[in-house]
């Protein structure tokens, strides 16, 4: 089962927790704010049971939350089973519009012939992905109509 993200919002700035209080605010268990106090998550003092300022905790959630994010350079789209940026296989991209001004791009990883999307307004195309040929596609239709009517109803004509 992956982890879930810990949302560092749900901690209140200027209240201080106890290791349990905390983990019932994030949902974690408590091991797990004592690993984060190995990492690095400071107490407010050295005395037992530990104190955490609410402050302090949200800081050390969003930078850990920081050093894991990975942008992707120009040219590149990010492939989920390398787990790195990647250029797209004969830089060959479909671009699927989503809105008007923006929409999905589409290519296979070069190293893992995996498929790999990233969002882009259609404007930023040419100056983030240089040297790539994009196809545009049209956006699927958002209306669905049926040939036939439905013959499960329940209406029956009254005579």
């Amino acid at each position: 089962m992956p982890a879930r993200r810990v949302n560092p919002n749900k901690v209140k700035t200027h209240y201080s927790y106890t290791a349990s209080e905390l983990a019932d605010c994030l949902g974690v268990h408590k091991n797990t704010v004592r690993n984060w106090q190995r990492q690095g998550l400071e107490p407010n003092d050295d005395c037992r049971p530990y104190l955490f300022q609410g402050a302090v905790v949200r800081s050390f959630l969003k930078s850990r939350r920081a050093s894991r994010k990975r942008t992707c350079p120009d040219g590149t789209l990010f492939c989920v089973s390398c787990r790195e940026p990647r250029k797209p296989a004969d830089g060959m991209l479909d671009y699927l519009p989503v809105r008007e001004t923006s929409g999905n791009l589409r290519g296979i990883c070069e190293v893992c012939d995996s498929i790999m999307h990233r969002s882009i307004r259609e404007a930023e195309i040419a100056v983030k992905m240089p040297g790539c040929d994009v196809k545009f596609q049209e956006a699927p239709s958002s209306l669905s109509g049926r040939a036939s009517p439905s013959l499960n109803c329940d209406l029956k004509k009254e005579g």
